[in-house]
């Protein structure tokens, strides 16, 4: 098994990365823009595991590149790990629309440019999976957050409809809708440990799901269910509410 990481110096991507290594004894293609962290983690992974690992440039942006990154690799990934994302800055993306535009390609468009040619791929093959890290913001639109979450909750829409198009071909593709997790990106954030998980535990879920080819999860299990309540809460209601 080739697997391919997309955003890979994240610190979900990296501990996914590692479970699939020592699991699966997975081929790992670390892929991120940051190549000198990158090679840190393949020496890693081939020490620790035993397994082939190599580092790959990848800009999410860099659409005109998509489809020359993936031809080159070689063999192609029996599957890919979708787990770049941005978080940004709600208020400046209020006044600036370029950190808008940043959020939402980072987190949708150059998605949509990358597993198009990656689900042709698995397609023709006739084999492969699909593992999008989407986020519980985007659920529900809020203030604090909403142009963050709305570009999460658009890339969960369209794994939903890339799932029911590759079924038939069986190709699985799954949708890991995390809550809070104490990584780079939320290292700023006072977050409540008891909602928070960490990219282990993040990975254990991820790989625990893959093998009963769940379809959605979410990770902490609790978010499920704190989900539910905040989609449901009335409009008249949830409009007046500061979240």
């Amino acid at each position: 098994m080739n697997i391919l990481v997309l955003g890979a110096n994240s610190d979900i991507a990296y501990a996914i990365a590692k479970k699939f290594a020592g699991e699966k004894k997975a081929g790992i293609y670390l892929a991120s823009r940051e190549m000198k962290t990158l090679q840190k983690k393949i020496k890693d992974l081939e020490i620790r595991f035993d397994v082939c690992a190599t580092a790959l440039s990848f800009d999410a942006l860099a659409y005109d590149s998509h489809q020359a990154f993936y031809d080159t690799l070689n063999p192609k990934p029996d599957g890919v790990i979708l787990a770049f994302g941005y978080l940004g800055d709600q208020e400046k993306a209020q006044r600036e629309f370029k950190e808008a535009q940043k959020i939402i390609e980072t987190n949708f468009t150059g998605s949509v440019s990358i597993l198009e040619i990656v689900a042709a791929d698995f397609q023709q093959r006739g084999k492969g999976f699909i593992i999008g890290i989407g986020s519980v913001a985007g659920e529900r639109g809020r203030q604090s957050n909403y142009i963050y979450g709305s570009a999460k909750g658009a890339f969960s829409l369209y794994l939903s409809g890339l799932r029911n198009r590759l079924f038939s071909k069986n190709i699985h593709v799954m949708t890991v809708l995390p809550g809070f997790v104490q990584t780079k990106m939320t290292d700023h954030m006072d977050l409540p440990e008891i909602l928070t998980a960490l990219p282990e535990e993040v990975a254990e879920n991820v790989y625990s799901a893959f093998k009963k080819s769940k379809n959605i999860i979410y990770t902490k299990w609790i978010w499920r269910w704190i989900m539910a309540i905040i989609t449901h809460i009335p409009e008249f209601l949830f409009k007046r509410m500061k979240l």
